[in-house]
């Protein structure tokens, strides 16, 4: 049944027409309000307008829900990929097993950037901020993909799509070797999405870097989580840019640039600087959130509240599950390392039944039985106390096996 939302201005009725959302949300569709009655709405910081329809994501901040095409983000943050989950959001559908082989295999066949883009590198200082590098690069790379320029056609914005998300990974990489003087590395054919991008951060030409796979999913998870977000800054930005017809990449230079703003994906680098202070201070986090309680300080805890996510972020709580994860993972393996360096320790060596001899008069260690001569007064450190002991005889090495009969030392009688 149809709704309508009945608005009374200057003593006249207007009836608009009301849609239900994909989750039942009603919105009043205003679009000829200024037509009909000379009207125009303002809703500063677009907090309470729908700027389009769109079934791709659906966020409801106060329950603490985020789904991408219908799905939780908790059953894709546990069953899916990256790669998979952007398929997801371009196409509206999961992918079948043979377009997912085609995808990945454009995302590979594209991941290298051309040689003359690789020089633009060149021209900016050590300290430019990653986010104007990526806006750059991402421009320039309009000038080497001139195929890309008008997409009418499905094909063509899948190879497209493949292009872009698969070159941002080498550019983001080649942005943080370059900030650090290192040289630029290749992307490997051989590895998956998250696993190149970490190839090719911390990889360097004489040695390789080789993404654990638990790592390896903690980035994938990460990109998962941030595929989309709705209408917000940066993709309002995309859109508005591109409803010019402006190409993909002029759109996405712009996206980036909404993105960077501290009120946006900026806000990310106030938490990473927030840590890098608690870190190099050496307080501890009870005692910053405590000088942050001070009116008179200065001190700001970043990262915490959401513009749109008034209960909890669902996104954070995946997030905290994984990290826990991972912290309980390599806790293990120190543990197992632990046990591996005890089992090698002369102590756990002395408690197995051995035992280590030395000279009393200079602590030298007898590794051989020429270290001695009979009548040396030598110490047997036990597992549990030490024995003071003379040396009768002195045997030779395959006297061990029990051979051979005593050597005698220097001077004593046939």
């Amino acid at each position: 049944m149809s709704h309508t939302c009945r608005i009374e201005l200057d003593g006249k009725s207007h009836d608009f027409p009301v849609f239900a959302g994909t989750e039942n949300e009603l919105s009043i569709d205003i679009s000829t309000l200024r037509d009909r009655t000379g009207y125009i709405t303002l809703d500063d910081g677009y907090s309470n307008t729908g700027s389009c329809k769109s079934a791709i994501t659906y966020i409801d901040g106060d329950k603490g829900i985020l789904r991408y095409r219908g799905i939780p983000i908790e059953q894709l943050a546990e069953h899916s990929t990256f790669v998979e989950t952007a398929w997801l959001v371009i196409w509206g559908r999961l992918p079948t097993e043979e377009e997912m082989e085609r995808f990945s295999r454009r995302l590979t066949m594209n991941q290298m950037m051309h040689e003359s883009l690789r020089n633009h590198f060149q021209g900016f200082p050590p300290n430019a901020h990653p986010m104007a590098i990526l806006s750059a690069m991402i421009n320039a790379m309009s000038c080497y993909e001139p195929e890309m320029m008008d997409i009418d056609d499905e094909n063509t914005m899948e190879k497209a799509a493949a292009r872009i998300i698969s070159k941002v990974r080498t550019i983001a990489a080649a942005s943080y070797k370059m900030s650090i003087g290192q040289p630029l590395m290749y992307p490997h054919p051989e590895y998956k999405y998250a696993e190149n991008f970490l190839h090719m951060m911390f990889s360097v030409p004489y040695r390789e870097y080789w993404p654990t796979p638990e790592v390896s999913r903690a980035l994938n998870l990460f990109l998962i989580l941030h595929a989309d977000h709705e209408q917000n800054c940066s993709t309002s930005t995309v859109r508005m840019v591109a409803s010019s017809q402006a190409n993909m990449f002029a759109s996405c230079a712009a996206g980036v640039c909404a993105l960077w703003g501290p009120l946006h994906g900026g806000a990310n680098v106030a938490v990473i600087e927030m840590l890098e202070f608690i870190r190099q201070s050496g307080m501890k986090v009870s005692e910053y959130v405590e000088r942050v309680k001070q009116k008179d300080t200065k001190l700001r805890l970043m990262g915490f509240g959401h513009r749109v996510y008034k209960n909890f972020d669902p996104r954070s709580k995946i997030l905290k599950a994984a990290a826990r994860h991972r912290l309980a993972a390599a806790s293990q393996r120190l543990r197992l390392l632990g046990g591996r360096l005890d089992a090698l320790s002369p102590l756990a060596t002395l408690n197995r039944g051995y035992a280590i001899l030395r000279r009393p008069a200079d602590g030298a260690i007898l590794r051989r039985a020429g270290d001695a001569a009979a009548g040396d007064l030598v110490e047997a450190l036990l597992g549990q106390g030490r024995l003071r002991c003379e040396i009768k005889a002195v045997l030779r090495a395959d006297d061990a096996l029990g051979f051979s009969s005593p050597r005698s030392s220097p001077g004593a009688p046939p």
